[in-house]
């Protein structure tokens, strides 16, 4: 490989600009000279100015912007012969043979086609002289690479594409900002969303922001039978005491025949049959703007990173690859086959083979579908016979988490629709041990999916040896069969001390789950907890503003984060605003490692650098204090620039959930029910703690939590994300390194 060049294509996505950093400065790095083409395939014909060298900093300060800073655009000329001959030429102009190409199906079907043609194209160049036979034999083959990049996450080889979760966070925050004011006039609301052929989108803001109906293309109603389940399903909702609607339509949407379903229709027919007063909101480009999220970024980052160490070690008659993610690890998979699984799904739909659409976009997305489609309904819809009713009680423990009353609301109207009845524990464990238990109903947690908090009430009170006794009278008073404790380390601590002490008690002896709900991330069993992406959006949107306000001023701000021991906040976020370093316990930080940070910090500033960042897990070192670091970076920064300290405190726990956070809490939380009626009902009583690990929901026998958790600084003993240190430091770093 002699040179590298990348480009955007196709629709702009949130997320685009941090793997073009990404993929410039890992390039960089390593040595190899890298170009952007502006413009899209247009760029890469019109060449010139268009296909430009890049510099380390010339990547710097796009993380926070949305769209592509390289800009996109559709070219007709590159569909013909002679566009893509123009264009191979500029590349060899340029001494490019390796292509990052960000974008989605059809970009990359047009990447793929453009290196099959490639060595024909340079036969055609050399016959009309326009490149020699040296040139020719020395650029003989082009790497290609590919990214996906789409809002719609249509692509097959991905769990997720840059852009997808962005644009979740505009939907949801726009129908949060509908829902009060079609609750404050009981009016109905037709909202449609993205995706032509992939309903994604609008099954998981559905599933999000609690809404009444849906329209899919994967799994389309049938002809006139849609308006009167629909109608029905919003008059019992109405009955059962909602004072507003909100119906969630994908673009895409048709019935079984294939006729579209428009917002138009769906607000005509409400209208006419429910007398309801009906708006239409389309929600249009807002999906596709605004500043990416804390997971596009950092998506973004890994997989930029990914697609240049891959070209750098391939050979040339190598297949083309996709880099994507499965299971929170970055993966590759053949490009075509990607993109050949993705026109599948179009024709599929076009067939009317909605089963087989279903089918490839992965077993989640159909688990996603089937939970929503109870949890829309009015209430619940028991079976006539079930084996025994159980009563289940749900509970918090620990710090509050954006995403407990999600969670809370999806056990509770899951375990009712299967004939249980559900119970709410007030208070964490003094409400156990106090007996502050109480019925919780379908309406009761109405509206609870969008809340922020905790309702049922958390602290972090751990049982007293006396008080087991009391907890075990509760819990014979009550009849609980189970037991849901959603929270973090002291929801743990409490549940297995519940488990230890079973010979004690037999009314222990019942099934007991923990669901991680804590914004550190520090929870064992699990690569995430419900609250940590909410706490990292709202950690880079406070950072976002401090940058700006440090700019102007050449300052260096030292941020700190929560977390406790867990420097997950911290890291991440440094990975999401572009810290130039992060302090976290577990690096073991020394006054040396300062000094050379200093050092650095004041070598770029004379450099020019306008903006020093610093983030700092709170207990990242017992001396070496946020206010000890401010006063360590001014004295030695001297007049060369200031610097203020940020602690960002109570705001990481606040707030509406992220879409993220409220989705996986509703997948825990309903197979922990599962979990707990299983156990309860083959009178086997096991207990465990439930996480997300490569991608799939697993249980933990809760007997195994002393093994898996590192009790001294209440962590896990091993973390997914420490493995991505080396990229954080190369893309911190003030220049390239490519000898070491």
């Amino acid at each position: 490989m002699h040179r590298m060049g990348i480009f955007t294509s196709g629709g702009d996505s949130s997320g685009m600009n941090s793997a073009l950093r990404s993929a410039v400065r890992t390039a960089l790095n390593l040595g190899v000279d890298t170009y952007v083409i502006y413009e899209g395939y247009r760029g890469l014909v019109e060449g010139g100015d268009k296909i430009k060298k890049m510099a380390w900093n010339d990547v710097g300060g796009i993380l926070q912007q949305g769209g592509t800073f390289i800009g996109t655009a559709r070219c007709q000329r590159f569909r013909t012969r002679e566009g893509r001959c123009q264009a191979a030429h500029n590349l060899v102009k340029k001494g490019i043979d390796a292509l990052i190409v960000i974008g989605g199906d059809g970009s990359l079907t047009g990447a793929n086609l453009f290196r099959e043609e490639w060595p024909e194209l340079l036969s055609e160049l050399l016959a009309e002289s326009k490149i020699t036979p040296e040139t020719a034999h020395s650029y003989s083959n082009l790497r290609v690479v590919g990214l996906p990049g789409s809002i719609d996450n249509d692509m097959y080889g991905s769990d997720m594409t840059i852009g997808a979760d962005t644009a979740l966070h505009r939907i949801t925050e726009a129908i949060d900002a509908i829902s009060s004011t079609a609750a404050s006039h009981k009016r109905s609301f037709v909202v449609e969303v993205m995706g032509r052929h992939c309903g994604y989108l609008a099954i998981m803001s559905a599933l999000a922001t609690g809404a009444d109906w849906v329209f899919v293309p994967e799994n389309p109603p049938a002809p006139e039978e849609w308006k009167t389940d629909m109608c029905q399903a919003l008059q019992a909702g109405r009955e059962a005491g909602r004072r507003d609607n909100t119906v969630i339509l994908a673009e895409g949407a048709r019935d079984s025949d294939g006729t579209p379903i428009t917002s138009q229709e769906v607000k005509h027919v409400i209208e006419e049959r429910l007398g309801e007063d009906t708006r239409i909101t389309i929600l249009g480009h807002v999906q596709r703007g605004g500043a990416p999220s804390a997971f596009d970024r950092n998506l973004g980052t890994l997989l930029g990173h990914a697609a240049v160490e891959h070209l750098t070690k391939i050979e040339p008659e190598d297949e083309p690859q996709l880099i994507g993610i499965h299971g929170n690890r970055v993966t590759s998979s053949p490009l075509m086959d990607c993109v050949h699984r993705t026109h599948a799904i179009a024709k599929y739909a076009e067939e009317h083979e909605y089963a087989k659409m279903m089918e490839l976009r992965g077993g989640s997305f159909a688990s996603v579908y089937e939970i929503l489609h109870v949890l829309l309904q009015a209430g619940p819809n028991p079976p006539e016979k079930i084996e025994r009713k159980l009563r289940i009680a749900v509970m918090h423990s620990g710090g509050p988490a954006p995403g407990m009353n999600t969670a809370v609301r999806a056990a509770v109207r899951w375990g009712r629709n299967l004939g249980h009845t559900m119970l709410g524990v007030y208070n964490g464990f003094p409400g156990l041990v106090n007996n502050e238990v109480k019925e919780l109903n379908w309406m009761d947690v109405n509206g609870w999916c969008c809340k922020g908090g905790a309702e049922l009430g958390t602290n972090r009170d751990v049982p007293a040896d006396g008080e087991f006794y009391a907890i075990a009278r509760t819990l014979e008073q009550q009849e609980i069969d189970g037991l849901l404790v959603i929270g973090g380390e002291t929801g743990y601590d409490s549940a297995y001390e519940m488990f230890h002490r079973r010979r004690d008690f037999p009314n222990f002896n019942i099934p007991i789950v923990c669901l991680p709900a804590t914004i550190d991330n520090d929870r064992p069993g699990s690569e995430l907890s419900i609250g940590s992406d909410t706490a990292l959006n709202n950690i880079i949107s406070a950072v976002d503003k401090i940058k700006e306000s440090a700019v102007a001023s050449r300052r260096c701000f030292v941020v700190e984060t929560m977390g406790e021991y867990c420097g997950y906040l911290a890291f991440m976020s440094g990975l999401a605003t572009g810290a130039e370093r992060v302090y976290l316990h577990e690096d073991k930080l020394n006054l040396k490692d300062i000094q050379a940070d200093v050092d650095q910090l004041v070598v770029g500033f004379k450099r020019g650098k306008r903006l020093g960042l610093i983030i700092r897990n709170e207990l990242a070192h017992p001396v070496y204090t946020t206010d000890f670091m401010v006063r360590v970076f001014e004295a030695e920064g001297e007049d060369v620039f200031d610097v203020r300290q940020a602690i960002l405190g109570h705001l990481q726990q606040g707030g509406s959930p992220s879409p993220f956070d409220r989705i996986q809490s509703t997948r825990l939380a309903v197979h922990c029910v599962d979990y707990i009626i299983e156990q309860a009902l083959s009178f086997e009583s096991r207990s465990a703690f439930v996480g997300l690990q490569g991608g799939k929901i697993t249980f933990t026998g809760l007997e195994d939590y002393p093994r898996v958790a590192d009790q001294t600084y209440g962590r896990p003993k091993t973390q997914w994300w420490l493995d991505l240190r080396d990229i954080a430091r190369v893309m911190a770093q003030p220049a390239p390194a490519p000898n070491k």
